[in-house]
């Protein structure tokens, strides 16, 4: 067996020629060795644990530390949660209490009002639309999303309502003002409107009112709202009230035995205005009524059942 060393110089080289026995111990060493390293790594792992020592790595233990401190954090996410979601769930109940109450006092006020329910329907949803984005897609609704989509209902509502409160409004204001119905509470109608006897002349003459006779002192009431413009005696009517119901409209209330107003107040429908009597040119207890429209008396029978529609 030969052994060629190189050197690092030149190049140069050298040969060795091995013999028998040295064949042999070098055979024997390199048998040897891994059962050598075998022992002596046994023998070291021995002394070193009856010394105490640990092969564990020296960061498992702030592996640790971190796993406890985002536990923690965790736990007080999932409390807060939990309390954000019951905070949401309160609201949510309490949105919808009030979409119900509205929505019961919307249906009740279309009720009362007589309107048309296609209108002012509070038991379905608002029509919506329009068209979808590109690129949109589907995705579940978030409990906030949830709750603002309930509260712009409320608006929506609440707007409803508000048109509904300024119709109602208008239409009580119309009524209000609407000349209609007799001037008393107790009595019939004893002249009409137009050309008749004069009694006291007995010659034809234009009666430009009506007459209603009843008991001295009954109360005469206004047929609509409206600001009195007159209050006082007045020649031929005897004490009598005038008032002004604004849309051309007024009305005359004359030989009353007592004046229950005076000029500037605001009266409304069915409110008394004088007490019945036979003041000025009168031959018994009576209430002489006339209806102006835009300046000229009209008979005051065709707004004695007149209906507002």
């Amino acid at each position: 067996m030969n052994i060629i060393v190189v050197g690092q110089r030149h190049g140069e080289s050298r040969t060795y020629r091995l013999t028998t026995p040295a064949k042999t111990l070098l055979f024997g060493c390199l048998v040897a060795l891994p059962f050598a390293m075998g022992v002596a790594g046994f023998w070291l792992s021995e002394w070193l644990g009856d010394e105490g020592f640990s092969f564990e790595p020296v960061a498992t233990e702030a592996w640790e530390n971190d796993l406890n401190l985002q536990k923690q954090e965790i736990e007080k996410i999932r409390q807060q949660t939990d309390h954000e979601l019951q905070a949401l769930t309160v609201k949510l109940a309490e949105l919808q209490s009030r979409l119900m109450r509205l929505d019961a006092l919307g249906e009740r006020l279309v009720d009362v009002a007589d309107l048309s329910s296609d209108e002012f329907d509070f038991s379905m949803a608002p029509a919506l639309g329009g068209p979808a984005a590109l690129g949109d897609a589907y995705q579940a609704p978030e409990i906030r999303s949830v709750l603002n989509d309930l509260a712009d209902r409320i608006i929506q509502r609440e707007q409803q309502l508000e048109v509904l409160d300024d119709l109602m409004a208008e239409r009580r204001l119309n009524a209000d003002t609407f000349v209609s119905g007799r001037p008393i509470t107790k009595g019939w109608m004893s002249s009409r409107y137009g050309r008749r006897t004069d009694p006291f002349t007995g010659q034809l003459a234009w009666h430009a009112g009506v007459d209603f006779a009843g008991k001295l002192g009954s109360d005469v009431v206004a047929v609509a709202s409206g600001v009195v413009t007159w209050s006082g005696d007045r020649y031929g009517y005897g004490k009598m009230v005038e008032i002004n119901h604004g849309n051309g409209y007024k009305t005359r209330y004359a030989h009353c035995q007592e004046l229950k107003v005076k000029v500037g107040d605001i009266v409304r429908k069915g409110d008394i205005v004088a007490a019945m009597g036979s003041s000025g040119r009168s031959t018994g207890p009576h209430v002489h009524f006339e209806v102006y429209k835009n300046g000229r008396t009209v008979d005051p029978a065709a707004y004695l059942h007149r209906t507002l529609r």
